[in-house]
Order: C-alpha cells, then structure tokens, then sequence
C-alpha cells in the first residue's frame, strides 16, 4: 500500500448558537455561524501546526435542533439545500486551510420537498463535497430508512453506507447518536473506512456516559480511528446551555483514547492519525483482528427480521406524533 506520512486531526469543540428563538434572518445566521467557525478552524491550524490535515465539526454546529417546531417549520428555519451558500462557505474555508472538514447539519432534499434529513458531510481541501451522509437511525427526525425504497430509487443502495478514499484515509460519518449502533459502524468498516468522522452534541459528564463508551468499542470491534466533536454549549436554548460541554476526542483503532477536550470551546482534541500503523494492525493475524473473523451468515436470518419498519411514512403528511406512535407499536412487538 501507498505510504501516508502521521498527520493531525482536529475534534474541534465549538459553542452553537440555536436558532430556534429567531423569527427572521435565519441564513444570516447561519452564515454568521459558519465564518466565525473558520476563522477558528485557521487560527487553531496555525496554533497546532500545518500538519492538521483533517478538522471534524460538532452536530448541527449552525443551527442546534428543533424543540417544537413541526417539519415544515424546521424546513424553514433550520434546513439548508445542497450547494447552498453554506456549502459554498464551507467549501471556500476548506481551501483557505488546506484541510479536510467534515460537519453535520439539516439538509433539503428536492426528491422529497415535504421532509429533511439530517447530513453529515466531508469537503476535501480543494472545496469539494466528496461524501454526504443521511442519518439512518433518528428518533423525531425522517431518515431515509423511513422511505427507503424510494430513496433507494432516487440515489441508490450505496448511498446508505457511503465511504470515500482520499490521500488521508478512507473516510466515513456517523451522526451523533449513531455511534450507540454497532451496526451502522460494522457497515461502513465493511465498506472499507477507516476513519469514523463523528459528530456530536452530547451530555458531557465525568462519569462514563452511553457514548464515550460505544466510540471506544466502535473503535476497537471495527479496528478504526475515531474522531469525535462535540458541542461545547448550546446557547439561546431554554434547556441548560452547558449540559453538551465536553468530550471531543480522538481514539485510535485499538480503543485507546489519543486526546480529550474539557469544557468550553476547545481545540485541545487534536492528535496524530497514522495509516500506516493502521494497515499493519489489519493485516496481522491473530485473535485482535476482529474484522477478519467475522461470520456474516450466521447473522444474516436474524438481521432479515423486522423490527423497526422501512417506508413507514406518508411524506404528504407527517407530524412529529409518527415518531412515538410507530416506536410503540414497535416495543409493543418486541414485548409480545
């Protein structure tokens, strides 16, 4: 294999700022958001040094996330559409600081004008969007599970899982709450990633929490690198500003924890990526190399079950109620 020189990945650790109170102005914001994020983006390159070559940004870092407000509402406020001014934005700090940026925010889709998904995204040093990824597991937000033949239709079954090869690594997303299903990270390791891109906006606690624990376990079951952001506060909201702070980090493909970030916005999560080292612990025999043994057909007639239903939803008519009524026909299900 080629040989990929050691680099540094950043999680940076951002304020959001919500927009849930404003009533106008809403791409102003977004925008406002997105240029202050930049120039910390440069300023922590220049601080950290030139070899930072990849900076993953918090969750829904523009905007924050709906409480209350319907879907068409949200489209409004909160959605941006692809190659949209905030695209454009992203793209042109990704070629001012020659770095590889991966986010995550709500996206308008034109084959599906009454819903959104949210997108984690990835923008190579060159201002070009090489990887867009639609939450698959949400609990008050459509995904395309949610219309999966006809989303399969439009963009195809590789979509779901997507996986893009650059100089840095093979590069995939996981979306916040995503890291607690091993599933979606199995499929993306399958699919050859390497580098799992999560962004975040989680309860940040001294103790152990749900997803501090699944990063390292995804990190060692799937022998990958991930690089975490989190949300240092979430601001303008009426749930307490601070509860998201902390946690950025970066793990390496043995579950051993490089970096992480306190309180506040930080650029403390940054540390060396090294490919390299990777391959070679993929490719050594032995009982650690997980990926090598797994035995797909003894799983498959139980994963062929359903349980959580696909195209589940009316796109001519959707209300946030879907959500919990269709989870509990689920656990009613289950139960039974």
């Amino acid at each position: 294999m080629q040989y990929t020189a050691p680099y540094k990945a950043l999680a940076l650790q951002t304020n959001c700022y919500a927009i849930n109170s404003l009533t106008e102005n809403f791409l102003q914001h977004r925008l406002k958001t997105i240029e202050l994020v930049g120039k910390q983006i440069k300023a922590s390159k220049a601080f950290i040094g030139q070899d930072v070559k990849l900076v993953v940004l918090p969750e829904y870092f523009t905007t924050g996330f709906p409480m209350g407000e319907t879907i068409e509402q949200w489209q409004t406020k909160g959605c941006i559409a692809n190659g949209s001014q905030e695209y454009l934005a992203m793209a042109e700090i990704a070629k001012e600081a020659n770095t590889f940026i991966s986010g995550n925010w709500y996206e308008l889709d034109k084959h599906f004008t009454s819903l959104y998904f949210q997108t984690s995204f990835i923008i190579n040093p060159k201002g070009e969007t090489i990887l867009r990824y639609r939450r698959l597991n949400s609990m008050y937000a459509p995904t395309p599970h949610d219309v999966l033949d006809e989303y399969i239709n439009y963009y195809g079954r590789d979509s779901l899982f997507p996986v893009v090869a650059t100089e840095i690594g093979k590069l995939a997303c996981i979306a916040s709450e995503e890291i607690l299903y091993p599933e979606i990270a199995r499929c993306l390791a399958i699919n050859g990633a390497e580098i799992f891109l999560h962004s975040s906006s989680e309860v940040a606690s001294p103790m152990p929490t749900q997803k501090n624990i699944a990063k390292q376990a995804r990190a060692i079951e799937n022998m990958a690198y991930v690089v975490s952001s989190n949300s240092a506060l979430i601001a303008n909201m009426v749930i307490p500003e601070a509860s998201t702070n902390g946690h950025s980090q970066i793990i390496n493909y043995e579950g051993l924890k490089l970096c992480e970030a306190y309180i506040g916005e930080s650029m403390v999560a940054n540390g060396y990526i090294d490919i390299n080292a990777l391959h070679h612990h993929r490719q050594r025999p032995g009982m650690s190399n997980f990926l090598s043994r797994q035995r797909f057909e003894l799983f498959a007639p139980t994963y062929n079950k359903t349980i959580y239903p696909a195209n589940n939803m009316n796109t001519n008519s959707v209300n946030r109620q879907h959500f919990v009524d269709t989870q509990k026909k689920v656990i009613e299900g289950l139960y039974k």
